[in-house]
């Protein structure tokens, strides 16, 4: 290859009568009084902020009637067009053309159906194809990258999808084929599929039932909570509601999960299926954790209140803290209290025992019976710097 050109001179009303300068076109204007259109001879002077023509010697501006030109410039053309000039010593020649384009693009949804007693969901994965490149792509071969593949140019806009729970059904074949590249994961469709231009596909990726979970109601406090005397840092605190996914062969997982939104259901006493939250998460290997955040719980709340502080040095304190959470669910709940103390701490006391999480966190495991009230009280001494 030799050279490589792209045209975008395209054809337009404007463009047209820009090529035509200083020449001669045919301008028609209807008489009323014959019903016919009258053809003039006409040069054109300039185009910028209207069209300036010579007409029987007179220079006028704006003239009412419809353009006529012999042809159309060769340069100029209907749609962008690559041209390649190309000097061979062999008659045939394979050739295969790779490039990059920013409007054909995909991105995972993902639909999970949560069972009556939120033990268990089934799992349905779609591919979400979109194609605003001006070409449609009959019978292709689709193959998808999915990593964290560095590009220079701001990434795409995400496409949103239509919120549906279909009915779950039974596991198909899979219709995507999962390999390793470089550092990447790619899916390749085992059937041809078309999309056409402005067109949006979705394409089943997976399907699994019986997926254990694990909800946790997570209480979660502040680092700076530690470092002053607040007393009641915030009444009725929401309570965040999660969902835990191992992505393992055992729980009828296991396969390489591509970043995407994953919006969650569960059906109603009437069976019909309600939307309960949604979330995105990232590109998920096998063998690790999902962690979806559904929203807020409408009937568990907290109460936080700092009921002591003492100033050890300059950055170490000591502060003595009362956590009430509230259950007003007929049915018994727990609650993580999650607090991240910003530095080295020490449990000095507590009405529950304390997890050591990691060096600047620490967590309550929290029984709530039900339409009750728990209190849980400790000391702390935080370390931060």
């Amino acid at each position: 290859m030799l050279e490589q050109n792209y045209r975008y001179d395209l054809l337009s009303p404007e463009t047209l009568l820009k090529k035509y300068l200083g020449k001669t076109v045919k301008v028609y204007r209807y008489n009323e009084h014959t019903g016919l259109d009258e053809a003039k001879q006409a040069t054109v002077l300039s185009v910028e902020g209207g069209t300036v023509l010579n007409i029987d010697g007179q220079i006028t501006s704006n003239f009412p009637g419809r353009f006529a030109f012999p042809e159309v410039p060769e340069n100029l053309l209907q749609k962008p067009t690559l041209v390649w000039l190309l000097a061979s010593g062999v008659a045939d020649q394979r050739v295969e053309v790779t490039y990059l384009t920013q409007e054909l693009n995909w991105h995972a949804d993902y639909v999970l159906s949560v069972d009556a007693d939120d033990k268990l969901a089934d799992l349905t994965g779609w591919v979400t194809l979109r194609n605003d490149t001006g070409t449609s792509y009959k019978n292709a071969a689709l193959k998808l990258v999915a990593g964290d593949v560095q590009r220079l140019a701001p990434p795409p806009t995400e496409m949103a999808m239509a919120d549906e729970a279909a009915p779950v059904a039974p596991p198909a074949p899979p219709q995507f084929k999962e390999e390793g590249l470089f550092e990447y994961h790619l899916y390749a469709l085992q059937r041809p599929t078309s999309l056409l231009d402005k067109e949006q596909k979705q394409v089943s990726l997976l399907s699994a039932s019986g997926i254990a979970l694990d909800k946790k109601l997570i209480f979660f406090g502040a680092s700076q909570y530690y470092r002053g005397n607040y007393g009641q840092v915030v009444s009725n605190q929401k309570v965040g509601v999660y969902l835990d996914i191992q992505n393992k062969e055992q729980n009828h997982l296991g396969m390489p999960l591509p970043k995407g939104t994953v919006r969650v259901y569960k059906s109603d006493k009437a069976g019909q299926k309600q939307f309960i939250g949604e979330d995105a998460i990232d590109h998920t290997p096998r063998d690790e954790k999902i962690r979806i955040k559904l929203g807020d719980a409408f009937d568990v709340v907290g109460d936080r209140t700092e009921t002591a502080w003492q100033v050890i040095s300059s950055c170490v304190g000591e502060s003595a803290w009362e956590i009430k959470l509230r259950n007003h669910k007929e049915s018994a709940e727990r609650v993580l209290v999650y607090e991240p103390a910003g530095g080295d701490w020490e449990i000095l006391s507590s009405s529950l025992p304390a997890t050591r999480k990691d060096a600047n966190t620490f967590t309550f495991d929290v029984p709530l019976a039900a339409r009750s009230e728990t209190k849980l009280t400790y000391r702390v001494r935080v370390r931060w710097c």
